[in-house]
């Protein structure tokens, strides 16, 4: 059977890999509008962002612009493939006769 990335599975962690792979690559988002997005509170975010930024799947960034902070956020090339490969493995989970016969 397929194992499924556990980083990734936690739903709160896989709206947000979801929600950045929409991006264009090596393109980030605000991370209060990411928040926004995902209608979480900043201290849930902030917790799921750490633990992809720890596997090495977000990159985060801290800026300014003018003299306000900004931190923006971006799926890595590593969270990509990551992503790319768990959405592989549920579709095999959800139809297996389709990775059979891609084999």
């Amino acid at each position: 059977m397929t194992e499924l990335d556990p980083v990734i599975h936690a739903q709160a962690r896989l709206r947000v890999v979801a929600s950045l792979s929409a991006l264009n690559v090596g393109d980030k988002i605000a991370f209060p509008r990411l928040q926004e997005l995902l209608g979480m509170t900043a201290g849930n975010l902030s917790v799921h962002l750490r633990k992809l930024e720890d596997a090495g799947y977000v990159e985060i960034s801290k800026t300014h612009r003018g003299r306000t902070p900004a931190t923006l956020v971006g799926l890595s090339r590593r969270g990509r493939l990551a992503f790319e490969e768990y959405t592989e493995a549920i579709r095999a989970l959800l139809d297996p006769t389709q990775s059979k016969e891609q084999s």
